[in-house]
């Protein structure tokens, strides 16, 4: 999927910067060709000379070289890339990006970059995770970075937490991915509803669940990718879509995800119902916060509208509906009964037994079950699993 593609790999002043090697060879291995853009504090880390010699090519760090004079046109490189990879991305690059602030080559060339950028940050934990980092990386996202998060181990400070930058076979796999991506739902039309739902009890408080929203973002931004549209249903979170192929409907409660979700359904191809929907809603709900009383609260509760039942009674042959189903024990019989019980294509399958799936995690690990297959999938990023499932309903729309 590389042969012939041209890769701007943008090395910065990390200590994560031994690892580019690797990711270069790794490019050219398979196909690409690569040239390097490094910055100054990048040289300090790692010799253009090494760089120059993996590449084949001359490393560009300068606006003129200092040998004759000769400009590196930053406006060559972007109309020359099929893709610029930041690696490794650090706190201080990428709030230049983010900002615009074009005072070295790199930054530069970003700014004039007509192909996909993809940054994987490396930095201390605490750098990560303070608020400026996060909302330079939520700023590059909206402006169609793409963000390769950065795991988790033993940081260069020997503290241990989220900041190592990934590894470079995971970072090649994510930009051949994408340069090789299938548009095998174009023209199509996916309904796909995520994160929690909140049901009122009084204007201040409501009972909710643990659900972040990330499968169901996952899965969106897969289908986008994939040439499809997407309405995406969205319970109470704090994530961003950002595919603009990616109509995006926010709701509180389970009442209105039942109506966006019903309203969409008759004009799309497929619904994926990844939305941790809460069962039960409070009978009434107080006008003025309730306050505390001696003796309790008795709560009153009525059962929510079931989404999958009623797109699974209006579902067209042609249609195809997906499900969840997380279970903490008798996993794959419950699975099965919802499976049949809702007129499900599929469903996927997780178990908060499972370490590292579920709720909140960036990872998980899945079943997927249809009337006549069972497949078991080991723990995966959450965007893995994602290719994962679309794969398999592309498969039941006939169009792998």
């Amino acid at each position: 999927m590389m042969k012939g593609k041209h890769i701007v790999v943008g090395i910065t002043g990390s200590i994560a910067a031994y690892k580019t090697c690797t990711l270069i060879r790794e490019f050219i291995k398979r196909g690409a060709e690569v040239q390097v853009v490094i910055t100054p504090a990048g040289k300090e880390f790692i010799t253009p000379i090494t760089l120059s010699a993996l590449t084949s090519k001359p490393v560009v760090s300068e606006f003129f070289s200092g040998r004759d004079g000769t400009w590196n046109s930053h406006v060559d490189l972007g109309l020359w890339a099929d893709a610029m990879v930041v690696a490794p991305a650090t706190a201080s690059t990428l709030a230049k990006m983010a900002h615009g602030i074009a005072d070295n080559m790199l930054v530069t060339t970003y700014l004039s970059m007509r192909a996909p950028v993809f940054v994987a940050p490396a930095m201390d934990l605490d750098m990560f995770a303070h608020p400026t980092t996060q909302e330079n990386l939520e700023t590059l996202r909206r402006h169609g970075v793409r963000v390769i998060e950065p795991a988790e181990g033993e940081l260069a400070s020997h503290l241990v937490g989220k900041g190592r930058m990934e590894e470079p076979l995971a970072i090649a796999d994510r930009v051949e991915a994408f340069l090789g991506s299938r548009q095998d739902l174009a023209g199509r039309t996916v309904l796909i509803t995520a994160g929690p739902t909140y049901e009122r009890i009084d204007p201040v408080r409501f009972i909710g669940n643990y659900s972040s929203g990330k499968m169901g973002f996952a899965l969106a931004e897969e289908c986008a990718a994939r040439g499809a549209q997407v309405v995406l249903v969205a319970g109470p979170v704090s994530l961003t879509a950002h595919h603009p192929a990616i109509r995006r409907i926010d709701v509180e409660s389970a009442a209105e995800m039942h109506r966006a979700a019903t309203e969409a359904f008759p004009s799309a191809d497929a619904a994926i119902l990844c939305a941790a929907v809460a069962d039960f809603t409070p009978a009434d709900v107080a006008t003025g916060k309730i306050k505390r009383e001696a003796g309790g609260q008795t709560l009153t509760l009525r059962p929510t509208e079931d989404i999958a039942a009623a797109l699974g009674r209006m579902k067209r042959p042609e249609q195809r509906l997906v499900g969840f189903a997380l279970e903490t024990d008798h996993e794959l019989e419950n699975a099965r009964g919802k499976l049949a019980r809702k007129g499900l294509d599929f469903i996927v399958l997780n178990s908060l037994r499972d370490a590292g799936a579920g709720f909140r995690h960036d990872t998980n690990k899945v079943t997927i079950l249809s009337p006549d297959d069972e497949r078991h999938f080991p723990l995966k990023p959450k965007t893995e699993v994602a290719r994962d499932i679309i794969d398999t309903l592309c498969q039941s729309l006939g169009n792998c």
